[in-house]
């Protein structure tokens, strides 16, 4: 009675076992991309632009804008509320993202970089160096970078708390009016990124016409204790549409072009 019984505890815990497996494949297998993502050709940069939160780069003039104009959160806003648009370009070690966003009220209301660092105005940037989409909530499939007014980067780790990557963004801003200029250059970190190594994880090299999974994103909050405001640049479906922090899937796509030579 007692052998038959361990047998069966053992049948059990092995049951058990498989369909936790099953589970596990099943949800960090990719999942389709979504169809008809936009597509953004950002233009190699001859010269690295310098990070100072300025346009003034003679690389920024050949890359093209796009708008922040999907409301993935919040109800709508004027223009004058918020109004965004970026434009990227890239060198092999890095990719650059030129912000301009309109917002009347910018705060920064947690001093503590990892306490509900969502609900502080903050640049989000959505990467997935391979272009694999899927599940990214808590890996290293893709990332979302929170860049906050402080220069800090917050994204999930795999213990589902949130972490700094200083290193993976740089950052500077400089605010005009009511426009506030932001310029990153990105660390593209695959998905085998090391969290318990830090120090031995490298960045990828980007390489032409090798698509990159992308989109932007703005956090907004004027006067609320949560954001009031999440503004996108790819459009997603159906009625719940902050899950670009959990599915790479709905990301665009960016690639990386060569710049045309013009004929002499």
């Amino acid at each position: 009675m007692g052998g038959r019984q361990k047998l069966d505890g053992r049948r059990s815990g092995l049951v058990v076992l498989a369909w936790g497996a099953a589970i596990a494949m099943c949800c960090t297998a990719a999942a389709p991309l979504s169809p008809g993502r936009p597509e953004y050709q950002a233009p190699r940069a001859a010269r690295a632009p310098v990070v100072d939160g300025r346009s003034t780069d003679a690389c920024w003039s050949a890359a093209p804008w796009r708008p922040l104009d999907q409301r993935w959160v919040g109800p709508p806003a004027t223009p004058a509320d918020f109004t965004g648009r970026y434009k990227a370009v890239w060198t092999p070690q890095r990719l650059y993202i030129l912000a301009e966003i309109t917002d009347d009220v910018v705060r920064d209301t947690h001093p503590d970089p990892l306490v509900t660092w969502w609900d502080d105005d903050c640049l989000e940037i959505f990467v997935d160096p391979d272009n694999s989409g899927g599940n990214h909530q808590y890996n290293y499939n893709a990332w979302a970078y929170h860049v906050a007014l402080n220069g800090h980067v917050v994204d999930m780790g795999t213990d589902q708390k949130g972490h700094l990557y200083d290193s993976h963004v740089q950052s500077r801003h400089t605010r005009r009016g009511r426009v506030t200029t932001w310029e990153t250059a990105v660390a593209l970190y695959p998905d085998s990124y090391d969290e318990k190594n830090p120090t031995a994880n490298k960045p990828q090299i980007i390489r032409p016409n090798k698509a990159i999974g992308f989109a932007l994103a703005y956090c907004d909050n004027d006067a609320s204790k949560e954001r009031e405001n999440f503004f996108g640049s790819v459009p997603v479906a159906g009625t719940d549409k902050n899950r670009g922090w959990i599915d790479a899937s709905i990301f665009g796509t960016l690639l990386p072009v060569e710049p045309v030579k013009r004929k002499p």
